[in-house]
């Protein structure tokens, strides 16, 4: 074997999927893997050719689309639970794509904004009242058929080093200069929230060592944390048990869909609205950790597209 060779957990980041997805695409001989005593591990040529690979089904895949009409497009926050919902409902889907695209809630919600997409996913905090999501929805789209439906709520905290060597208890810490953080990139719920909560310690940006240092995924920058390149990041719990990381909880949030009803759309929405809502999905949930569901599925804002 020769050139570099990658963990799962970076795999994941690269490719930016869970580290469970690299585990199902090796067991389904999708990417070819070897073992270092039971570790397993990827070279670099074998990433490089199923990322070729992927292009190209990609490529043969939106040639034989019929119509573009038949795209689903979710924009917004990367989160496992949507990742999940996403694999679920394209299995139940027939002659429809799901296509996402993880670019951060406020970008997701003003490509909703500008008709970009047809979905967004969305974190976002609204410091003046203190409350997530509706604010801003409120604020964008008083004249639009919109309805905002509760996934879930999560706790995003300190993702640090199993044991937590660097005994990182709260944002005081991140002044310490042996620690080293890694952010989430601008425009992120995470990294609105992080700043807001900086802004809330008296904690300027340029005190924190890796502050400009930015990965797109919460699995991204807690896999900088496993591999040893940072001590601590921000993030959502449920991404330790992944990782084998620990966690240290600050605040809890709300992960919401937005949905925007346009007569082109409408069937669509409509048939992915009823998969999210079906039993089947639900019983998915209980394999996700991290998350509390008490109010998956209600309708928090608008009414379902009379499209």
């Amino acid at each position: 074997m020769q050139g570099k060779a990658y963990k799962p957990e970076e795999v994941a980041s690269l490719l930016q999927i869970s580290k469970n997805t690299v585990y199902e695409l090796i067991k389904r001989g999708d990417l070819k893997a070897f073992k270092v005593g039971n570790k397993m591990r990827i070279e670099e040529v074998e990433l490089l050719a199923f990322k070729e690979r992927a292009a190209t089904d990609s490529k043969r895949l939106d040639e034989s689309k019929p119509d573009l009409n038949q795209t689903i497009k979710i924009v917004g926050s990367h989160d496992f639970l949507l990742e999940n919902l996403i694999y679920f409902a394209q299995g139940q889907l027939e002659n429809i794509y799901i296509q996402p695209s993880f670019v951060g809630s406020l970008e997701g919600l003003m490509m909703l904004y500008r008709d970009q997409a047809d979905i967004a996913a969305i974190h976002l905090l609204n410091s003046d009242t203190n409350e997530y999501n509706l604010p801003t929805i409120k604020q964008l789209f008083p004249q639009k058929d919109i309805t905002v439906l509760r996934l879930a709520s999560r706790e995003q905290g300190f993702i640090v080093q199993k044991g937590n060597p660097k005994k990182i208890l709260g944002f005081q810490d991140l002044l310490r200069e042996n620690i080293t953080f890694v952010n989430r990139q601008k425009g992120s719920g995470t990294r609105i929230l992080f700043d807001q909560l900086l802004k809330k310690h008296a904690i300027h940006s340029n005190q924190v060592n890796g502050y400009e240092r930015e990965e797109w995924t919460h699995l991204a920058t807690a896999s900088y944390v496993a591999s040893g390149r940072a001590d601590v990041t921000f993030g959502i719990g449920n991404t330790v048990d992944k990782l084998d990381l620990d966690f240290i909880p600050v605040t809890t949030e709300f992960f919401d869909l937005v949905f925007q009803w346009k007569p082109e759309n409408s069937s669509n929405l409509h048939k992915m609205f009823d998969i999210i809502l079906s039993n089947e999905f639900r019983v998915t949930l209980d394999q996700l950790t991290g998350y509390d569901i008490a109010e998956f599925g209600e309708i928090i804002y608008g009414e379902m597209g009379t499209h």
